[in-house]
Protein backbone atom coordinates (compact mmCIF):
# COMPACT_ATOMS: atom_id res chain seq x y z
CA UNK A 1 0.00 0.00 0.00
CA UNK A 2 1.38 3.39 -0.79
CA UNK A 3 0.77 6.48 1.16
CA UNK A 4 1.45 9.74 -0.40
CA UNK A 5 0.78 13.33 0.29
CA UNK A 6 1.74 15.20 -3.20
CA UNK A 7 -0.85 15.77 -5.26
CA UNK A 8 1.33 15.40 -8.01
CA UNK A 9 2.16 11.76 -7.05
CA UNK A 10 -1.23 10.96 -6.15
CA UNK A 11 -2.59 12.00 -9.69
CA UNK A 12 0.35 10.20 -11.37
CA UNK A 13 -0.25 6.68 -9.34
CA UNK A 14 -4.05 7.11 -10.52
CA UNK A 15 -3.47 8.33 -14.05
CA UNK A 16 -1.09 5.80 -15.07
CA UNK A 17 -3.45 3.00 -13.63
CA UNK A 18 -6.37 3.97 -15.98
CA UNK A 19 -3.89 5.07 -18.63
CA UNK A 20 -3.16 1.21 -18.36
CA UNK A 21 -7.18 0.26 -18.85
CA UNK A 22 -7.47 -0.63 -15.14
CA UNK A 23 -10.46 0.43 -13.14
CA UNK A 24 -10.04 2.18 -9.71
CA UNK A 25 -12.65 2.82 -6.83
CA UNK A 26 -11.94 5.86 -4.50
CA UNK A 27 -12.86 6.23 -0.80
CA UNK A 28 -12.82 9.73 0.28
CA UNK A 29 -12.95 10.02 4.09
CA UNK A 30 -11.60 12.45 6.99
CA UNK A 31 -10.41 9.69 8.94
CA UNK A 32 -10.94 8.23 12.23
CA UNK A 33 -12.34 4.99 10.12
CA UNK A 34 -15.08 2.72 11.33
CA UNK A 35 -17.09 -0.60 9.84
CA UNK A 36 -19.38 1.88 7.73
CA UNK A 37 -16.42 3.28 5.77
CA UNK A 38 -14.74 0.10 5.92
CA UNK A 39 -17.89 -1.69 4.01
CA UNK A 40 -17.00 1.40 1.28
CA UNK A 41 -13.13 -0.09 0.76
CA UNK A 42 -14.53 -3.66 0.54
CA UNK A 43 -17.17 -2.63 -2.14
CA UNK A 44 -14.38 -1.09 -4.19
CA UNK A 45 -11.75 -4.17 -3.58
CA UNK A 46 -14.70 -6.09 -5.47
CA UNK A 47 -16.04 -4.02 -7.79
CA UNK A 48 -12.34 -2.29 -9.10
CA UNK A 49 -8.64 -3.71 -10.27
CA UNK A 50 -7.44 -0.85 -7.68
CA UNK A 51 -8.93 1.30 -4.94
CA UNK A 52 -7.81 4.59 -3.62
CA UNK A 53 -8.85 5.98 0.12
CA UNK A 54 -8.11 9.45 1.21
CA UNK A 55 -7.97 10.97 4.79
CA UNK A 56 -8.53 14.57 5.03
CA UNK A 57 -10.10 16.25 7.63
CA UNK A 58 -11.51 19.12 5.53
CA UNK A 59 -11.39 22.64 7.43
CA UNK A 60 -13.89 24.09 4.89
CA UNK A 61 -16.95 22.01 6.23
CA UNK A 62 -17.08 22.84 9.67
CA UNK A 63 -18.85 25.71 10.92
CA UNK A 64 -17.37 28.27 13.46
CA UNK A 65 -18.87 26.76 16.52
CA UNK A 66 -18.71 23.11 15.10
CA UNK A 67 -16.05 20.34 16.42
CA UNK A 68 -13.22 21.23 14.02
CA UNK A 69 -10.18 21.11 16.64
CA UNK A 70 -12.00 17.84 18.72
CA UNK A 71 -12.32 15.56 15.26
CA UNK A 72 -11.07 12.55 15.80
CA UNK A 73 -8.05 11.71 14.11
CA UNK A 74 -6.66 8.36 14.24
CA UNK A 75 -4.25 8.16 11.47
CA UNK A 76 -2.03 4.76 12.32
CA UNK A 77 -5.15 2.66 12.83
CA UNK A 78 -6.66 3.61 9.86
CA UNK A 79 -3.67 3.05 7.46
CA UNK A 80 -3.54 -0.35 9.53
CA UNK A 81 -7.25 -1.41 8.52
CA UNK A 82 -6.96 0.31 4.89
CA UNK A 83 -4.22 -1.67 4.57
CA UNK A 84 -5.12 -5.26 5.70
CA UNK A 85 -8.57 -5.06 3.54
CA UNK A 86 -5.79 -4.07 0.38
CA UNK A 87 -5.97 -0.72 -0.35
CA UNK A 88 -3.55 0.22 -2.86
CA UNK A 89 -3.02 4.14 -2.69
CA UNK A 90 -4.14 6.03 0.66
CA UNK A 91 -3.89 9.92 -0.23
CA UNK A 92 -3.21 11.81 2.96
CA UNK A 93 -2.60 15.42 1.91
CA UNK A 94 -1.88 18.41 4.30
CA UNK A 95 -4.33 21.81 4.80
CA UNK A 96 -1.42 23.65 3.06
CA UNK A 97 -1.73 20.85 0.51
CA UNK A 98 -5.02 21.58 -0.58
CA UNK A 99 -5.75 25.10 0.54
CA UNK A 100 -2.79 27.10 -0.02
CA UNK A 101 -1.89 30.68 0.62
CA UNK A 102 -4.24 32.69 -1.35
CA UNK A 103 -7.02 30.09 -1.65
CA UNK A 104 -10.41 31.36 -3.10
CA UNK A 105 -11.56 29.20 -5.59
CA UNK A 106 -15.24 27.21 -4.17
CA UNK A 107 -18.08 25.11 -5.89
CA UNK A 108 -21.38 26.71 -5.42
CA UNK A 109 -23.99 24.21 -3.89
CA UNK A 110 -26.73 22.86 -5.90
CA UNK A 111 -30.34 23.37 -5.22
CA UNK A 112 -30.35 20.02 -3.19
CA UNK A 113 -27.92 21.28 -0.20
CA UNK A 114 -30.31 23.91 0.51
CA UNK A 115 -32.58 22.21 2.63
CA UNK A 116 -32.10 20.13 5.70
CA UNK A 117 -28.42 20.34 6.22
CA UNK A 118 -28.51 23.51 4.14
CA UNK A 119 -30.78 24.98 6.92
CA UNK A 120 -28.99 24.23 9.82
CA UNK A 121 -25.43 23.83 8.47
CA UNK A 122 -25.09 26.92 5.80
CA UNK A 123 -21.87 27.08 3.91
CA UNK A 124 -21.29 23.26 4.77
CA UNK A 125 -22.09 21.77 1.68
CA UNK A 126 -19.57 24.43 -0.13
CA UNK A 127 -16.51 22.97 1.70
CA UNK A 128 -17.98 19.78 0.78
CA UNK A 129 -18.42 20.02 -3.03
CA UNK A 130 -15.09 22.04 -3.21
CA UNK A 131 -12.78 18.90 -1.20
CA UNK A 132 -14.69 16.30 -2.95
CA UNK A 133 -14.02 18.61 -6.85
CA UNK A 134 -10.41 18.73 -5.55
CA UNK A 135 -10.27 14.98 -5.23
CA UNK A 136 -12.14 13.66 -8.13
CA UNK A 137 -9.25 16.21 -9.70
CA UNK A 138 -6.22 14.64 -7.69
CA UNK A 139 -7.54 11.20 -7.96
CA UNK A 140 -9.45 11.02 -11.67
CA UNK A 141 -11.19 7.55 -10.15
CA UNK A 142 -13.99 5.69 -12.15
CA UNK A 143 -16.03 5.05 -9.44
CA UNK A 144 -16.50 6.92 -6.06
CA UNK A 145 -18.14 5.31 -2.90
CA UNK A 146 -19.50 7.68 -0.18
CA UNK A 147 -22.13 6.25 2.61
CA UNK A 148 -26.01 6.26 2.10
CA UNK A 149 -26.10 7.63 6.47
CA UNK A 150 -24.58 11.18 4.45
CA UNK A 151 -27.78 10.75 1.92
CA UNK A 152 -28.00 14.38 1.59
CA UNK A 153 -24.41 14.46 0.96
CA UNK A 154 -24.83 11.90 -1.59
CA UNK A 155 -27.33 13.52 -3.43
CA UNK A 156 -25.74 16.57 -3.53
CA UNK A 157 -22.15 15.23 -5.12
CA UNK A 158 -24.64 13.36 -7.25
CA UNK A 159 -26.15 16.47 -8.81
CA UNK A 160 -22.74 18.18 -8.66
CA UNK A 161 -21.32 15.63 -11.00
CA UNK A 162 -24.31 15.23 -13.14
CA UNK A 163 -23.89 18.97 -13.26
CA UNK A 164 -20.21 19.69 -14.30
CA UNK A 165 -19.94 16.50 -16.39
CA UNK A 166 -17.37 14.75 -14.21
CA UNK A 167 -16.44 11.61 -15.63
CA UNK A 168 -17.06 9.45 -12.45
CA UNK A 169 -19.66 7.35 -10.87
CA UNK A 170 -21.02 7.77 -7.47
CA UNK A 171 -21.89 5.03 -5.78
CA UNK A 172 -23.86 5.37 -2.55
CA UNK A 173 -23.93 2.32 0.01
CA UNK A 174 -25.82 0.91 2.58
CA UNK A 175 -25.85 2.22 6.11
CA UNK A 176 -23.79 0.20 8.55
CA UNK A 177 -25.17 -0.14 12.22
CA UNK A 178 -24.28 -1.47 15.04
CA UNK A 179 -25.98 -4.71 16.27
CA UNK A 180 -28.20 -2.59 18.40
CA UNK A 181 -29.03 -0.04 15.05
CA UNK A 182 -27.35 3.01 15.71
CA UNK A 183 -25.98 3.81 12.52
CA UNK A 184 -21.71 3.65 13.12
CA UNK A 185 -20.09 7.22 12.77
CA UNK A 186 -17.23 8.68 13.74
CA UNK A 187 -18.82 10.71 16.43
CA UNK A 188 -19.82 8.19 18.22
CA UNK A 189 -17.14 8.04 20.45
CA UNK A 190 -18.08 11.65 21.78
CA UNK A 191 -20.81 9.77 23.23
CA UNK A 192 -21.17 8.60 27.03
CA UNK A 193 -22.74 5.53 27.84
CA UNK A 194 -25.80 6.92 28.86
CA UNK A 195 -25.88 9.36 25.86
CA UNK A 196 -25.12 6.25 23.72
CA UNK A 197 -28.33 4.89 24.97
CA UNK A 198 -30.26 7.27 24.33
CA UNK A 199 -28.74 7.83 20.50
CA UNK A 200 -30.39 4.50 19.70
CA UNK A 201 -33.87 6.89 19.21
CA UNK A 202 -32.95 8.01 16.26
CA UNK A 203 -33.48 4.45 14.77
CA UNK A 204 -36.36 4.05 16.96
CA UNK A 205 -38.28 7.03 15.28
CA UNK A 206 -37.34 6.15 11.98
CA UNK A 207 -38.66 2.22 12.77
CA UNK A 208 -41.88 3.81 13.88
CA UNK A 209 -42.35 5.64 10.13
CA UNK A 210 -41.72 1.79 8.59
CA UNK A 211 -44.12 0.54 10.83
CA UNK A 212 -46.81 3.77 9.89
CA UNK A 213 -45.92 3.06 6.31
CA UNK A 214 -46.74 -0.98 6.67
CA UNK A 215 -49.97 0.00 8.33
CA UNK A 216 -50.86 2.39 4.64
CA UNK A 217 -50.21 5.22 6.81
CA UNK A 218 -49.05 7.78 3.49
CA UNK A 219 -49.63 11.57 5.51
CA UNK A 220 -46.70 12.90 5.71
CA UNK A 221 -47.07 15.00 8.54
CA UNK A 222 -48.52 12.06 10.57
CA UNK A 223 -45.19 10.29 10.00
CA UNK A 224 -43.20 12.90 11.01
CA UNK A 225 -45.32 13.82 14.02
CA UNK A 226 -44.32 10.32 14.94
CA UNK A 227 -40.67 10.61 14.63
CA UNK A 228 -40.40 13.69 16.98
CA UNK A 229 -42.70 11.65 19.32
CA UNK A 230 -40.30 9.21 19.78
CA UNK A 231 -37.28 12.05 19.69
CA UNK A 232 -38.77 14.45 21.99
CA UNK A 233 -38.01 12.67 24.85
CA UNK A 234 -34.52 11.07 24.29
CA UNK A 235 -32.63 13.97 22.21
CA UNK A 236 -31.42 17.12 23.73
CA UNK A 237 -32.31 18.73 20.57
CA UNK A 238 -34.06 18.05 16.87
CA UNK A 239 -32.57 20.07 14.27
CA UNK A 240 -34.99 18.23 11.80
CA UNK A 241 -36.93 15.22 11.70
CA UNK A 242 -38.48 15.17 7.92
CA UNK A 243 -39.81 13.01 5.44
CA UNK A 244 -38.98 14.43 1.48
CA UNK A 245 -38.60 13.02 -1.86
CA UNK A 246 -35.47 11.06 -1.86
CA UNK A 247 -34.53 12.43 -5.47
CA UNK A 248 -34.57 16.14 -5.20
CA UNK A 249 -35.47 16.45 -1.48
CA UNK A 250 -38.17 18.02 -1.48
CA UNK A 251 -41.29 18.18 0.73
CA UNK A 252 -44.17 16.33 0.36
CA UNK A 253 -47.66 15.89 1.84
CA UNK A 254 -47.93 12.62 1.06
CA UNK A 255 -45.82 9.48 0.15
CA UNK A 256 -46.43 9.21 -3.43
CA UNK A 257 -43.34 8.57 -4.85
CA UNK A 258 -39.95 7.47 -3.30
CA UNK A 259 -39.09 9.28 0.03
CA UNK A 260 -36.60 9.26 2.57
CA UNK A 261 -37.22 10.17 6.17
CA UNK A 262 -33.86 11.67 7.88
CA UNK A 263 -33.44 13.01 11.26
CA UNK A 264 -30.61 15.17 12.65
CA UNK A 265 -30.52 15.96 15.96
CA UNK A 266 -28.14 16.71 19.64
CA UNK A 267 -27.58 13.65 22.29
CA UNK A 268 -25.43 15.55 24.45
CA UNK A 269 -22.95 18.24 22.49
CA UNK A 270 -22.97 14.99 19.77
CA UNK A 271 -24.94 15.84 16.48
CA UNK A 272 -25.74 12.69 15.31
CA UNK A 273 -27.89 11.39 11.40
CA UNK A 274 -29.82 9.06 10.45
CA UNK A 275 -32.15 8.17 7.61
CA UNK A 276 -34.03 5.47 6.43
CA UNK A 277 -35.52 5.09 2.46
CA UNK A 278 -39.12 4.70 2.08
CA UNK A 279 -39.66 3.14 -0.85
CA UNK A 280 -43.54 1.91 -0.82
Amino acid sequence: MKIVESTHEAYAHVNHWRMEGQSVGLIPTMGALHEGHYSLVRQSVTDCDLTVATIFVNPTQFGPDEDLERYPRTLEADLAGLRELGTDLVFVPTKETLYPPGFSTYVDEPDAAAPLEGEFRPGHFRGVMTIVMKLFQILPATIAYFGQKDFQQVTVIRRMVEDLNVPIRVVGCPTVREQDGLAMSSRNRYLTQEQRKRALCLNRALSAVSRLLDDGERQVAKLENAMREVLDGETDSIDYARVVDSMHLQSLETVDRPAVALIAAQVGTTRLIDNLMLER
